[in-house]
Formats: C-alpha cells, structure tokens, sequence
C-alpha cells in the first residue's frame, strides 16, 4: 500500500548522523516509524482499506505461528558456538522461514539414537520497511543450549519444530554432529581465524580450506556479513536484513559442526533494533554468557579450549575512527578484561592467551592502526603477556614482529620463534575473509613466504582521539599479503623437554602457506 503524501522520510540527514551516538539513532529512528506507521494507518482507514502485517517499532515480532504447515517449514543456517564451558556446553542455532511451534534439538551418540530432546527458544527478529528502500521484513532464529554434556565427547544432532522431526527416516540427511572439548588439555589442536567475510564466492571458498583443517573451533573477528554495508553505525547506513539468510546459507558448510566464535565490528552495528545497536546480533547468535554484560554487549566474553585462554572483545567500544559506539560501556569493559587476562594467566591450565577483536591495533593498510585500541589496550596486553592478538577492518593479511610497549622487542621473520614473556606480543590483521581486497601504501609491496619484500620501515597512520589521522612510520610490519586468506593456528602442549608452542600460520585461499611463525612460552 502506499504511503500517504505527507508521510516523512525515515532516514536521518547525513549531517545530524554524524554527530549523534547510536542509542539518539536509534531515538531517532524509533520514533520517526512509530510516527510515520500512524500516518499510514489513518491514511488506510481513510480509504476504506485494511492495513495489515506492520508493526509499531523495530523490536520482535510477535511469536505467533505463520499458518504454514510445520512439515512445509525446513530449518537452514545452523551455527553452532561453545557455552562458557567448551567441555560439557554447546549452543545450536539455527534459522526458520517462517514462526514455528515447540522447537526443539534432539541429540545422542549415534544418527539412528537421537533419545535427548532439548527445548528450543524461537527469538523472532522484525525489521522495519523503509519507505523507497524496503519492505517491512520478520526473521525468526532458534537457540538451543545444551548443558550438562560429557568432554571429549561426539555428539549427533539433528533440529526440528512441531511437524518436523529431524529422526525420521526422511529427515536423516539434515542431521550432523560436534565434539565437545577434552577434559584435559589435548597433545595438540587446530583453531582458524579471520575477519570480513560477508556472502561471496571468495568467502566461500575460504571456508572449504578452513572445513579442511578440522578445526575444534573458528573465530571470526567481526564484520560478518555486512548486512549493513556501510559500516558507519548510523541508521542512515544502507542495510538488507536478507544478507543474514544467504549468509548463515553459505556459513553452515562449516559452522554445523564447528562452533564460530564471533565477536562485532563496525558493520555489526545495526542501528534498527537496540539503542547500542546490538539487538540483531543477540537475536541471531548465543554465544558464552560469561563476559562483559552479555545482554547488552554480546562481543565480549572468554572460553578456555584445552591450553588455550580465548577472549572476545567488542572494539567499537573503544574506536576513535568509527565512534558510534565509543565508550558505550563507560570503561567497564576494559576493567572486565584486566581482571579475566589475570585470572587467565594465573591459571595453570593456560598456557597460552589469545585476544580477538575487530579494529586493528596495528596495521599499515586502508583503515591504518586504531589509537583508541591502543590507549585503551594496548597496556593490558603488555601486563599479562597476551601471546597472540587477531583482527580483522582492512581486508588483507599482515602480521607484526614482537611489540611491547608500542617498540618492537623482537624481530619475527616467516618461520622465527618468539617467546612473549621476553619479546611481547604478535598482532595480527586477518581480513582477508572475503569481501573487496584492500591494499597497501603507495609504492609498498607484498612480503610473504617465498617472497620477501622486507623494508625497514612503512609509511602509515594511526587514528586520534579527534578523528584525525596521526601519520606515523613503522617498523612493525613483517608480513603483508594482498589476497584472501585465513589463519590456521595449531596449540602443542608441552612435555618434559619442551615448552608448550603455538604454531601459528596463515594460509592463502589455494591452501598455499604465506606466513607462518611459532610462539614459545619458557
């Protein structure tokens, strides 16, 4: 139905955009529709119509069943992650096309014995139609949280609803299976990493080589799928709420059986369903609910995979180049990581701690490296010797040598050692996920394996305070590959001998290495 004459454009002026946080966007924006949906209801009325299927706000729909036989509705996208507990907690979640009754999971040890059957929470998604650019649109994901698991363990499963039962004879090409994390720390693992992956042949691609290194897990360091393309954190970015369904399409190739751990970055932020911008992302993932506020700031949280410490950080909480959301936790979840990197550290069970978030730390590509990161930080990860830290932002590979205190420590050419208690800490940019390729200063070339380009020194620039950019010239940047690419990071625990080591190595989308280094802790 079109909208009367005088119904206002919902969009926010470019300039009022800028100066306002997300929360006054999402004001903003809230009661623009509520205002513009009353408009278009009295002009219905008025013409002797009925006006159907809109809601009053961005929040929910509402839960009610859409008509459509159970039978008829097939579940796609799942996408498993750990609970705070990877030994004995694993959350499934998956996606409808239309609302469903009871859904549920069943799982056992074996395709044929499916005997638990778990509840599951339908958690309906409404976006709001825009006038000019898009229809009102309603998404509808389920979540499973299965406790009480037993480590080291495979576990088959299969997703269902009220007329839809995954243990028919008919249903059986729908399950697939996970494994629970070891009790103890395993003689060796694989985890994968990267950042900006988004819905393309090349993101795809990327997932058959990481579905290859049977990982126990993969962290994706925001930016997911660029539902919102722009990446502003405004609600006059440009966004498509159907990205999330060809994305989750293409991503269950491998997270069906591999938990992925994401976290936000700048393109997570979407300003339509919650005043931080985050409501999306709580409707569409569970994820451990041990960190930071997890109802509000759903990026932030820990888990502990054999010897192995893993820390998921929301950035945009703390970036002076995209500042929606900056200091949207009032520091507090800057305190929070102080006090979990300790409790990591002092854990005799930890060998190694590994950070994940989305803007850079250090990088000399597009984006440049993040002053906020770095003031915010930069100074914990030096105090509790973070071994390993892993972006996304600029979509290419580049790898530092060892950093402490913003210098260089230690030198860490392809192949080298380092040892963080003496060194300090390998940053790495892995955006290569997927989306465009980036590049590198005017007149800087590629230094990978097999192809060392090395220079003493790069051109680049960091972000201010201010919003300005604070040219710099490093000598930081070891490594750098124009090409899409993941890491690959494998943890040996030590034995009498030998210290435990991260073998950490970076992989192009042919599977071909392009960097690869060890950490060592004495």
């Amino acid at each position: 139905m079109d909208s009367p004459p005088d119904t206002p454009d919902v969009g926010i002026p470019p300039q009022p955009a800028r100066r306002m946080r997300m929360a006054e966007q999402y004001e903003y924006l809230r009661t623009r529709l509520t205002r513009r949906r009353a408009l278009v209801t009295a002009g219905a009325l008025a013409g002797g119509g009925l006006l159907t299927g809109c809601s009053s706000g961005t929040g929910p729909a509402a839960p009610a069943t859409s008509g459509v036989p159970g039978a008829a509705v097939v579940p796609f996208g799942r996408h498993l992650a750990f609970g705070a507990d990877p030994r004995t907690q694993m959350r499934i979640s998956w996606q409808v096309p239309f609302a469903v009754r009871k859904p549920y999971v069943r799982i056992g040890p074996a395709p044929g014995n499916l005997s638990r059957r778990i509840d599951a929470e339908l958690r309906p998604l409404h976006t709001p139609g825009l006038t000019g650019v898009r229809l009102d649109l309603d998404q509808y994901y389920v979540h499973a949280a299965l406790d009480g698991l037993r480590p080291g363990t495979t576990y088959y499963y299969g997703v269902g609803h009220e007329g839809f039962d995954p243990a028919s004879s008919d249903r059986r090409s729908t399950l697939s299976a996970f494994r629970t994390a070891p009790a103890t720390a395993p003689a060796s693992f694989v985890f994968t990493a990267f950042g900006d992956q988004g819905v393309t042949p090349d993101a795809l691609a990327n997932d058959k080589v990481i579905l290859g290194r049977d990982p126990a897990f993969h962290l994706h360091a925001g930016d997911i799928c660029y539902a919102d393309v722009t990446g502003h954190g405004r609600k006059s970015d440009s966004y498509d709420p159907t990205a999330w369904d060809l994305f989750l399409k293409q991503t269950e190739t491998v997270a069906k059986s591999v938990p992925w751990m994401v976290t936000t970055g700048n393109h997570d932020m979407e300003a339509w369903y919650s005043p931080n911008g985050y409501g999306g992302q709580s409707a569409r993932w569970s994820l451990p609910d041990n960190g930071f506020d997890p109802r509000n700031t759903p990026g932030a949280y820990s888990f502990t995979y054999g010897n192995v410490g893993v820390v998921a950080l929301d950035a945009n909480d703390v970036s002076y180049e995209i500042p929606a959301n900056l200091g949207h936790t009032d520091g507090r979840q800057t305190v929070w990581l102080d006090r979990r990197l300790a409790e990591l550290r002092a854990s005799d069970a930890v060998d190694f701690v590994v950070v994940f978030f989305h803007h850079c730390t250090y990088s000399t590509s597009t984006h440049g490296s993040d002053g906020g990161v770095r003031d915010a930080w930069l100074p914990l990860f030096d105090k509790h010797q973070v071994d390993l830290v892993i972006n996304g932002h600029n979509h290419v590979y580049e790898r530092t040598d060892a950093l402490r205190g913003g210098r260089v420590g230690r030198r860490v050419p392809v192949g080298a050692s380092t040892d963080p208690t003496r060194d300090g800490t390998v940053y790495v940019t892995a955006g290569g996920a997927g989306q465009s390729l980036y590049g590198f200063p005017y007149g800087v070339k590629d230094s990978f394996e097999g192809k060392a380009a090395d220079r003493e020194s790069v051109e680049s620039y960091y972000w201010t305070k201010s919003r300005e950019r604070h040219e710099d010239t490093v000598e930081w940047s070891r490594v750098r590959y124009t090409g899409f690419s993941f890491l690959s990071v494998e943890a040996k625990a030590g034995v009498p001998g030998t210290a435990p080591r991260l073998r950490v190595s970076a992989l192009a989308q042919s599977g071909e290495r392009i960097d690869h280094f060890e950490v060592r802790r004495a």
